[in-house]
């Protein structure tokens, strides 16, 4: 006898909730429902985006519309080569009246952070975004102070320009969780988006807003909470082992790239409806995960996820 999952009430609204987040960022980027899917993986699974693609295709609006879907505060910071530190995280400065120095925070301590063009400022203010990504926290003058549970960071590079650009480190790029290109949309959507931004030119769709107070934390936990078999796990494990040994790759998966696969396949299995993974949600978040990690241009990447997906033994 076949056991079969039957959602519950609670599964049920957990469904409604992601519908009202799929319908928001579909109507901010028009005709990318597969682009709006990642993103949410990504998102529930507590990772961070790079997305690598031309300028004009819609990053930034989709950023925003993500702040405001989730019921966050927005912040955009322009990375450029004379950004400090400081300028990202914060900085203390003297109050005359209170004879005291207070903190001014920086856009880190927004909820969804976009770093535009991330590669054209320099290593050394690339480095104050770490520690917030990693841990969700940001030390200023010895002074460590949290972020919010939710903090998402949504980082941009153009891939075609690479005059004045500092490439992000293996350290950096292993803070992501996922690298997703948005892409040219159809000739049907591009004409519906013409329409849609007559009248609206400040695009109002894409500022709905779709969870309450506390709704994506919640979201966050249950995905956490969404089980992988032993036979999942070795699975992942085998395919991270397989990319260290892989002869076209420099630097193999880390544990904490292979963490990170994990998470985002169990986003991927909730967003399916499922309380497990399988090793289909493996296969199918591998070109977002592995292709951010592996330092390989995305033709190259492309072959090698392909080819690792084809060896190594798929449970039963």
């Amino acid at each position: 006898m076949v056991e079969t999952w039957n959602p519950g009430p609670t599964a049920t609204v957990a469904g409604e909730t992601i519908d009202r987040l799929r319908a928001a960022l579909n109507r901010a980027l028009r005709g990318k429902t597969g682009v709006v899917e990642q993103v949410i993986a990504c998102l529930l699974a507590r990772g961070h985006l790079l997305l690598e693609d031309l300028p004009g295709l819609g990053k930034t609006t989709l950023a925003k519309a993500l702040a405001a879907a989730v019921g966050g505060t927005f912040a955009r910071v322009q990375c450029t080569p004379d950004l400090l530190p400081g300028d990202v995280t914060g900085f203390s400065v003297f109050n005359q009246k209170t004879r005291e120095f207070e903190f001014q925070p920086g856009p880190v301590f927004a909820d969804v952070l976009l770093a535009d063009e991330i590669n054209r400022t320099t290593p050394r203010t690339q480095s104050a975004l770490l520690e917030a990504m990693a841990e969700r926290q940001a030390t200023v003058d010895n002074v460590c102070r949290t972020l919010a549970p939710t903090f998402f960071v949504v980082a941009t590079q153009n891939p075609v320009e690479h005059h004045g650009t500092y490439p992000l480190p293996e350290a950096q790029l292993d803070r992501f969780a996922m690298k997703l290109s948005v892409g040219y949309p159809d000739r049907a959507d591009e004409i519906d988006l013409l329409a849609a931004a007559i009248g609206d030119p400040a695009g109002g769709a894409a500022r709905a807003t779709a969870l309450g107070a506390g709704e994506l934390a919640g979201l966050q936990e249950r995905v956490a909470r969404v089980a992988v078999q032993p036979n999942v796990r070795a699975y992942l494990v085998d395919l991270g082992r397989a990319t260290r040994a892989h002869p076209k790759v420099a630097l193999g998966l880390s544990p904490r790239g292979l963490l990170t696969w994990q998470r985002v396949a169990q986003a991927w299995a909730f967003l399916r409806g499922r309380p497990f993974v399988t090793p289909d949600d493996v296969q199918e978040v591998a070109g977002p995960v592995l292709g951010v990690r592996l330092g390989l241009g995305a033709n190259e990447a492309g072959a090698v996820i392909h080819h690792l997906l084809e060896t190594v033994a798929v449970p039963v």
